[in-house]
Parts: structure tokens; C-alpha cells; sequence
């Protein structure tokens, strides 16, 4: 375990370095922070500390730069995050709440996480496996076609033709949403196959076979798996960094553009609080020199999906991570209203 004095040293060379981009000496150090040591000591702190993996040397400098290690040690040991000024948080609000539906509102959180950052952000639809039913609707196009229409409570909207092995008139297809909607609605999706199993037999046998076909329908819309859907944003902002990545910044963009890397790097919905992975944590070699923060989004306090930023590992993480938290806070709100 570091010593509170040598943390201190730690948050002070992780503070500057973020700041100034240029690796940092023993003197700047006593001259910026209130260590209350002097400089003999805080060389000797800066020793320890490069010894046990916390901070390196780049090989043109004399001054010291964080590793991987000590940007996680920086993370775990922070007090709090940033919280974003009133005026920001407002701004967050007022952006947000102009969308008009789910892609809007998923494009335009895109959009502000790249602005409040500066970093790359990416955010994930709402799955469908964690979310409730909020309504079905059932339009008669012709006898024997029924658009399909199903309403989540995260405001996503999935639309499918329905083509019916026989005509059905209005006045059963009425019947068939009313009694549909009060067996799903507000229900959970992996609940549904088993609350309308039984439901053919509630109509006439002639009836049976296009009850049963829009049932298939609804239960292949719920389980599809090309649900995991992402947007990602100010890639663009990655060229500010470029001397953060050692070689190049080519692998960096070549992962960014798999879908599956990304998702596995949001992680699981499931895990609400704020989680950051730092350089080498991230297992997808091009991002080694990377730091991904994400968190999870949705309404009622249950994550339905992850939001985040990618950036290099020299971040200001108590900023970012108040970020992401405020934005996935106000999406969560809009999701619950919508």
C-alpha cells in the first residue's frame, strides 16, 4: 500500500501531466502543489513510486509520466468525480430534451458526450432482452395482412408485415390487441412467451391460425438477434491526441470500428455504476493506449444499456466520468417520460 504522501505525489504528477501534456519533475511538482515536503523528499517519493510501476520515465525526459498502474491507482483512490456547473447540467437538459424519438435522442447523446469530453463517445441502444413491453398495436392493412407494431418502454418503435394464412375482420383483430396489450403490457420480455401461449385458444378455431401467426411474429421481434446497436461519435476529436498513442493512431480507429469490440468493451447493462478501463485492462491490443469510461442508462434505476467515451489514457478522468454520469443521468429521465 502507498503512503498518503506518496498518493498525494501520484494525484499531483497524474493532475499535471493531464494538464500539460509534458512529463513532470520534482521541482514543478513543489513549485505547483502544496506537498509540504521538500524537493529532496519528493525525489525520493518519485523514486518509490517509479519502482513500483506507478509512473516511468520517458526516455528523452528527465520529468515522469503515470503508467497504466498509476492511472488505475489515480481512479480507484478518487474522492468524487467533477460535477458538471448548473449551467452545464441545464445545457445537458435543454439539448436532450428537444429529441423526438429513440434515434434522436441516442444521435443528439452521442453528440454531447463528443462535445462535453472531447473524446470519442459511443452509446448503445436499449436492448430489447431488458426491456418492457409498453404497448402492442395491430393495423389491418388488407383481409389478410396486420402491420405489427411493438412499443418498448425505452421508447424504441419495431414495425413487421404480418401476412395471415385467412382473412380477419376488424372486430377480431380488435379483440386480439386488447387482449394481447393486458397480458404484455408493462411486462418484462422474456415473460411474454409464456404469458400468451394459451392465447389461440381464447378465439374460434377458424381464427386460431392467425392469432398463432402474429404470436410468432411478435415472439421473433422480441428474441432477433441484431438488437445490440450502436452510434459513435467524434472520432475526429482522437487527432488533438496524437501524440498520445505511440506508433500511430490507425489501430485505435480500426477498433473503433467493430461493433462487437466496442460492445464488449461497454461491458454488461447490468452493471450500472460508472466503470473505467485503462490502457492494457482494455483487451483489444489496438486500444492498449486508450481509457474507455461508460456507464449504464435507464429508466426506473435498471441499466437497459451502456453509453461512454474512449480516449487516450492521459484523461482527465474525474471530468470525463462526471460527464458520462450527468448524461446517462438525463437520458435515463427522458427514456422514463418518454
Amino acid at each position: 500500500m502507498l503512503s498518503e504522501r506518496r498518493l498525494q505525489v501520484l494525484r499531483a504528477i497524474v493532475q499535471d501531466y493531464v494538464g500539460t501534456e509534458e512529463p513532470v519533475g520534482s521541482k514543478a511538482l513543489t513549485e505547483r502543489h502544496n506537498l509540504g515536503v521538500s524537493p529532496a523528499t519528493v525525489r525520493n517519493d518519485m523514486a518509490a513510486l517509479e519502482e513500483e510501476g506507478y509512473i516511468a520515465q520517458p526516455h528523452t525526459s528527465a520529468g515522469r509520466i503515470p503508467t497504466d498502474k498509476g492511472y488505475r491507482l489515480f481512479v480507484d483512490k478518487l474522492a468524487g468525480v467533477k460535477p458538471m456547473s448548473a449551467p452545464e447540467r441545464r445545457a445537458i437538459q435543454n439539448f436532450l430534451e428537444g429529441a423526438v424519438d429513440l434515434d434522436d435522442v441516442v444521435a443528439r447523446t452521442v453528440r454531447l458526450l463528443a462535445q462535453l469530453t472531447r473524446q470519442v463517445a459511443v452509446v448503445q441502444y436499449p436492448s430489447l432482452t431488458r426491456s418492457t413491453v409498453r404497448h402492442v398495436e395491430l393495423l389491418s392493412l388488407a383481409p389478410a395482412r396486420v402491420m405489427l407494431v411493438l412499443i418498448t418502454d425505452t421508447g424504441r418503435v419495431e414495425q413487421r408485415m404480418v401476412d395471415c394464412p385467412a382473412p380477419f375482420g376488424e372486430a377480431s383483430l380488435a379483440d386480439l390487441r386488447a387482449r394481447l396489450n393486458s397480458r404484455v403490457a408493462g411486462r418484462r420480455f422474456t415473460d411474454v412467451p409464456k404469458l400468451v401461449e394459451d392465447l389461440p385458444e381464447a378465439f374460434e378455431p377458424e381464427d386460431r391460425g392467425t392469432v398463432s401467426t402474429v404470436l410468432s411474429t411478435l415472439l421473433e421481434t422480441l428474441v432477433e438477434e441484431n438488437e445490440e446497436r450502436l452510434m459513435i461519435g467524434g472520432t475526429a476529436n482522437l487527432t488533438r491526441f496524437g501524440h498520445d498513442f505511440p506508433l500511430t493512431i490507425r489501430p485505435v480507429l480500426e477498433a473503433l470500428e467493430e461493433q462487437v469490440v466496442l460492445l464488449k468493451l461497454l461491458g454488461e447493462a447490468k452493471d450500472p455504476g460508472v466503470t473505467v478501463r485503462i490502457g492494457h485492462e482494455n483487451a483489444h491490443e489496438g486500444l492498449n493506449s486508450t481509457s474507455v469510461v461508460s456507464v449504464g442508462y435507464g429508466s426506473g434505476g435498471e441499466a437497459v444499456a451502456k453509453l461512454g467515451v474512449v480516449g487516450p489514457t492521459r484523461m482527465d478522468y474525474p471530468g470525463t466520468m462526471g460527464a458520462v454520469r450527468a448524461v446517462a443521468r438525463y437520458v435515463g429521465q427522458i427514456l422514463a417520460e418518454s
